[in-house]
Order: C-alpha cells, then structure tokens, then sequence
C-alpha cells in the first residue's frame, strides 16, 4: 500500500511536469538581519499533503528557519529560546567563532532553556548554516526540520556586480529528500522518496530573465546531489563553503554532498516565457557514493536511489528594473595557505567495521574515525595554538564519505594525488573522501590554520556529515590550546569567589567578583528543582544579567572561573 501511495506522489518528481497544477510554488525562508537574533525552537506542524498534517519542528515557523544575514566584523548575539519536548544543539556550520559558542554535542539546551552565544563574524561572505547536532539525535531533528541559512556579506563580496535581491535573482535552495508514510508522517530514515526543496514538495519557482544566483545547500539525511540542468546548459559556480572562488567555474554538473554549500550563476537572458528544471542526475553516480546505490528492500530502499529526478521547476519570466545580465570574469584574491608553512600533519583513518552493537548500526558496517567509535569524554587531538596543520585521512571504506571540521575553513590539498577540481579550490568545510578502489585505500589532505580561540574544556568537532553515520559515532573531537598561557596549562590552580546583589532581585542581576582581574566562563542559571532556564557562554557581566523574565522564586547561579574552570553556586531569590 505504501508503495502505491508513493508511487502517487511521487509520480511529477520522477518525470517531466505537463501541467502547472501538478507544482508547488517555492517557499522562500523570511530573513533576520542586524547583530541580534532571535531565534524559537518549537515542535508543530505543516501541512506537506492533503490529509493529515505532518508533525515537524521549526525555528521561528512550522519547518526550517529564517536565513540570518550577517555582514563581516559585526558582533552577532543569539537569543536561542527552546521550547521543544527534547534536548537540542544549534551549531553554527562552517562559522568561525569559540567552541563554547560552537553549538557541538556539548553545548546541551535543556527544553525551557534560552542559550545566548555571541561571536564577531570573520567569516568570508559565503553561504553557511544551523542545525541541530546533538550526538544519537541529529538525524531525528533535522528529519523533523529544524535549520536554517546563514549569509555572510562583505566589502569584496558587495563591491561586485553579482545579483543579491534576496528571492528575486538571488534565491536559496536547501535541498533534502524525506519518507512520508500513509499518514502524512516522516520516518527516519536515511533516505526519502520524496525530494524538498525550502520545504517545498514539487516546487516550482518564477526568475526573471538575467543572471540568476542560486545559494545551494545539500541538507539531506545522507543524500549527495549530482546537480544539472534539464537541458544541459552550463552554470556558473562562484563561491564554495567558505567564500568566493576567484574566478567564476563554469560546469554543467556539481556533485554536492551532504553539509556542503556553493552558489552558482545561471544565464537566463532572452528567456522569458520559457521554462527548466533543476535536476540531481543520479544514475550515474557509484553505488558507494550517497544516493548511487539501489537497494530494492530494506531500510536504505527508496524511490530516488540511482535515478536522475526533479529538484526545481523554474518557469523564466520578464526582467527585473534593474538587471545583472552579465556574469564577471573575476572575484577575488585568495590567499590560500601554504604546504611549506605546516606545523604537523596529522593521520586520520576512516574504515568499517562489522559487528557492532551498541551503538545499533542500521547498515552492516560500523563506519568508523581512528578505528574507533566517538566517545564524548575523549580529546584525540590537542592542537596548539597558531598551528598550521596538514590533515591526511586515508579511508579503506567501500563508501565515500563528506568529511567536516568546526572552527576552521580549509584548502584542499589533494585528492588521490590530484589537485582539487577548480570549483573546490577555494576556502572549504566539507570535503568529501572518496571509498577505496578495489584494496588501494584514498587518500585526502587539507591544510588550515588554527589562530585563535584556544579552549581546553570544549572541545571542537570533525565527523562524516551523514548525520546517521555521525550518530552512529563516527566523529572526533580536539580542542584548541594555547600552551604559552599559564590559564591553558594549569586548570585546577587558582581560587575565585563572587557576590549576588541585589538579592532579593528583580530586574536585574549583578554579580560582584572578589578579584576584578577574574574573567567568567560560563553561567547557568536553574531553578529551584534544577531545570536549566539560562545558558550563558562567556557572559559580559557588566550590566548585568536580565532576570525580568522569571517568575517569581528561588534559583541557583553557577559561575565558573575562565582561569580555574572552577565552577561556585550561589542562591539569589526574585520577587
């Protein structure tokens, strides 16, 4: 029966549209700007088919989440309220900023609890994104739609003549593929029948006839995407995962894995009034590249596994007043990192492994980092501090697999021996490990630099970005220490204490260190029975902290020292 219904659905994603009705329009995510955000976390529900609505979550609406826009050397303050029934993590993709502001598996947000990173952007502009990453639960949440996009803007960026009217010619497209079961809901899984864009079942989406940019994100569970055009036309790709490429790329394919972001230019000029798709041309894709594989049962079986489908329908209309119609010859001037600069080169190993039970495995491999499964108390690397650093991972696994690291934008050295392709010669994130050939393990190497925000208590992450491998455990984990600095090396030295006043509180909260030169770390605030209402990473404390949003009652602050690590509660009651 399920077969049947999908089959039903399913029937205008695998074949050419003949009829306006059969599409829906493309939403497009509402937008946030300036330095403050804020951002609620909810379970709900979207009407996705006729029938019964599907339970989903969201940020800020019922699926997905608004795209921030951030611009280069502004500080960004985030005011992440969630209201969901399960814990939950919003890690920054592809950003530049502390770990303790990351948004990894360690920066837990218990449901009720608002969490208030900040971060100065040093990003290049680019495309980036959020998404939950809490270990064993990333495949659920994101299932469920929570994420959203990030887009960075700087002087270089803004001074080019490249199309940037937010949904007009410059248009996001998060693309994913869920299960949708006879009663409208998804399953986990990793691979759907059906494919969404933004949201959107069969969408379809007017662009005025001129140069269109498309920011393009692979948010799928484990899906890659071969992306081309219906009538093989050539497109432009301009910027990678972390920033402009240096001259635009002109390719009629794209092969784009799961975290992995470009955007590209397409020339629409004198089309008006005719129409393509956007498609994933997926049949010739390796059985060991996500979503080449065609498994007729099981929990890997699905209706777009090696097929060439749909993604967008794109009818091509009137330009806009004021046009970009050309696309330019140069963008910038990368200067990328050094071979001849590297401090270390680190060896890393991705294999498979059979046998294992706890985690449970879906699949009959265990694909695992450094021969091992993640364990969130192991550090495996210590990296200090300015290191440039070479990473070498050689995988003997069947499967290919995007491999990503937090804190960092890298350059790809090589891979297999070969120069990196030139649409990802630039600043990246994501890279992705090819499965070995025949017995000859591949080999990949990047470089990147490692030049600020030392941490020895949280640690920053690299995994697969298969959220179902990475929540199967492979991922690792290091930090960024700074050996030179007696805070670094010494963490159970030194003594600290504080003051709450006023006490009874009610607007406002202020905390009285006992040594001026103290720097806090982190504060929690809880209340009487121990729920977490206030998560607050490296706190400004000098004017305060903002308790007129609790009720009345008895809570608990914990401070703890940045030098130490040490963390003292206090009791403060607000009236």
């Amino acid at each position: 029966m399920k077969k049947i219904y999908l089959f039903i659905i399913l029937t205008s994603t695998l074949i050419n549209y003949s009829f306006a009705q059969s599409f829906n329009t493309l939403w497009i995510p509402d937008t946030l700007s300036g330095t403050t955000f804020n951002l609620a976390l909810r379970d709900t529900f979207k009407q996705l088919l006729t029938g019964q609505q599907t339970i989903t979550a969201g940020v800020n609406g019922n699926f997905w989440g608004p795209t921030l826009i951030f611009h280069k050397g502004d500080t960004v303050h985030m005011n992440i309220h969630s209201y969901l029934n399960d814990s939950t993590t919003v890690h920054w993709h592809g950003m530049h900023l502390p770990a303790v502001m990351d948004g990894g598996p360690h920066q837990v947000i218990p449901p009720g609890t608002v969490w208030q990173p900040y971060w100065k952007v040093t990003n290049n502009a680019a495309t980036y994104w959020y998404h939950p990453h809490l270990h064993m639960m990333t495949e659920e949440q994101i299932t469920k739609g929570l994420g959203g996009l990030i887009i960075v803007r700087d002087d270089i960026e803004s001074a080019l003549a490249l199309p940037r009217t937010y949904g007009v010619d410059d248009i996001p497209l998060v693309l994913t593929d869920r299960d949708i079961n006879t009663s409208n809901q998804f399953t986990i899984v990793p691979y759907g029948d059906s494919m969404i864009v933004n949201g959107t079942l069969r969408p379809q989406y007017s662009v005025p006839a001129q140069i269109i940019r498309f920011r393009i994100l692979d948010a799928a569970i484990e899906r890659s995407y071969n992306i081309g055009f219906s009538d093989n036309r050539n497109f432009s790709v301009i910027c990678s995962d972390g920033g402009l490429l240096d001259a635009p790329v002109s390719v009629n394919r794209y092969l784009l894995h799961a975290g992995e972001r470009i955007e590209i230019l397409v020339d629409c000029n004198g089309q008006s009034g005719t129409s393509v798709d956007l498609k994933a041309y997926n049949s010739s894709l390796s059985g060991f590249i996500a979503g080449g594989e065609n498994f007729p049962n099981g929990p890997f079986a699905n209706a777009l596994g090696h097929a060439d489908f749909n993604i967008l329908h794109l009818n091509i209309t009137a330009q806009t007043g004021a046009p970009i119609t050309t696309i330019p010859t140069t963008l910038n001037t990368n200067v990328l990192l050094n071979v001849a600069d590297a401090n270390i080169t680190r060896l890393l190993t991705i294999s498979d492994s059979t046998g294992v039970t706890n985690p449970p495995i879906l699949g009959p491999n265990a694909f695992i980092l450094n021969h091992k499964l993640f364990d969130l108390n192991q550090i495996e690397y210590e990296v200090p501090l300015n290191n440039t650093e070479i990473w070498q991972i050689t995988s003997s696994s069947v499967f290919g697999h995007p491999f990503h690291i937090h804190d960092v934008e890298f350059n790809i050295i090589s891979v297999n021996g070969a120069a990196p392709a030139a649409a990802q010669a630039g600043w990246k994130d994501v890279v992705f490990i090819p499965g070995k050939t025949g017995n000859t393990p591949s080999v990949v190497k990047f470089i990147a630099k490692f030049e600020d925000y030392s941490d020895s208590l949280h640690p920053f992450m690299f995994h697969c970005h298969i959220s179902l491998h990475e929540d199967e455990g492979m991922m690792g984990q290091f930090v960024v220490k700074d050996f030179s600095s007696t805070s670094e090396n010494n963490l159970s030295s030194g003594s600290f204490d504080f003051t709450l006043f006023p006490n009874p509180a009610t607007n406002k909260l202020f905390i009285a260190l006992n040594d001026p030169t103290t720097k806090v770390y982190y504060i929690k605030i809880c209340d009487a029975i121990g729920r977490t209402i206030y998560m607050l990473p490296q706190p400004k404390i000098q004017n305060g902290i903002d308790i007129s949003h609790l009720i009345s009652g008895n809570y608990f602050l914990q401070l703890t020292d940045e030098k130490s690590k040490q963390t003292i509660v206090k009791k403060f009651v607000v009236e």
